[in-house]
């Protein structure tokens, strides 16, 4: 994989494979449980096709001993960007499953196990449409209640989300946690820190690697998480390291390419720069919105953002000493009693 340009200059994240390599591994915090498995919880494994006849791979948690003759609130729950169900998702699915809810956290196309080719690929129409089909898994079992299937988005999911959310009316509530606005983020960079040339350079890249692939050429990968640690390594690549390429939040799903993991194909990423998540956002209205955001996190700007263009109801919670990976899954920071408050009322 290079050093491209989307690496360098869109969210800042990436300096592959660095010559001056730091042996650093960071501590991982006491109240991390990224792999939290519950023994209040059974989990089955599903797959759904999507409305283009695409498969969705996700995780059903079912609280124990539902009764059988009710219809229970749902929440699908989705992956940090470049993530699979198994980071992050999985423990707010677990967390939530707990506290009464059918959840149901999801692979997004092109990633983990569920379909799409070529792996690793961005579509964030069909990101959307992925929360939409889980509607449709879950809005058909007998167990649960249609008129009550909200979301929860993480990092990119958020976005995701939200965008599903204002076409698909049967999404009664979403809740973000640390969103990034996955277009803004790769247009300006955070903080509008990429300039206009500097975005034309990564078009002007990813448009000549599409003749190379086209050609049968290997793809080229962008963005995600840097894989070693340098004495130049930024504050946000030291944090995403922290989770993605540690015990404490690495996971490789069966027959991927450990250097491929969270990275997506460069081709594809500049879709990205066309996805404008938060326009019209206030059309949700009357249904509710969360957005949750660390008081330290990079990403603040996004979830802010989203508030200011959302119409009532609608909530920006921001967790005190937290940071942006800090709430995916540290169990002492996630307000979980927030978002249990936010779907009972809002799904009720």
């Amino acid at each position: 994989m290079n050093k491209t340009l989307c690496s360098l200059l869109v969210i800042g994240l990436l300096s592959f494979l660095p010559s001056s390599v730091l042996a650093e591994e960071a501590n991982i915090p006491s109240d991390a449980e990224n792999f939290y498995k519950s023994n209040l919880v059974d989990i089955q494994k599903v797959t759904f096709p999507t409305l283009y006849k695409m498969k969705v791979t996700g995780n059903l948690h079912l609280p124990k001993n539902m009764n059988p003759e009710a219809a229970y609130p749902a929440i699908i729950v989705g992956h940090p960007m470049g993530a699979v169900k198994e980071q992050s998702s999985g423990l707010y699915a677990a967390k939530m499953a707990e506290r009464g809810f059918v959840t149901l956290a999801i692979d997004l196309p092109f990633w983990g196990e569920s379909e799409g080719q070529p792996r690793n690929a961005v579509s964030p129409d069909m990101y959307a449409e992925a929360f939409s089909a889980a509607v449709d898994f879950l809005g058909t079992r007998p167990f649960i209640d249609r008129e009550r299937i909200g979301a929860l988005g993480i990092c990119g999911s958020g976005s995701f989300a939200i965008s599903a959310a204002k076409i698909d009316p049967r999404l009664k509530a979403v809740a973000t946690v640390s969103m990034y606005d996955m277009g803004a983020a790769n247009r300006h960079g955070l903080r509008r820190s990429l300039t206009l040339e500097q975005r034309k350079a990564i078009l002007r890249e990813a448009a000549e690697q599409r003749y190379a692939e086209f050609k049968g050429e290997k793809p080229k990968y962008t963005s995600g998480t840097v894989h070693e640690l340098t004495e130049t390594s930024t504050p946000v690549e030291r944090e995403f390291y922290a989770f993605y390429r540690t015990p404490r939040g690495e996971f490789t799903p069966e027959g991927v390419d450990p250097l491929t993991t969270t990275h997506p194909t460069l081709t594809s990423n500049v879709t990205f720069m066309n996805f404008y998540p938060f326009n019209d956002l206030d059309t949700i209205s009357p249904r509710p919105l969360l957005f949750i955001a660390g008081e330290n996190a990079h990403s603040l700007e996004f979830s802010q953002d989203a508030y200011k263009k959302a119409a009532e109801p609608k909530e920006l919670f921001i967790v005190p000493k937290a940071g942006h990976v800090d709430l995916y899954d540290r169990t002492s920071l996630i307000p979980f009693d927030k978002l249990d408050t936010f779907f009972k009322a809002s799904l009720k």
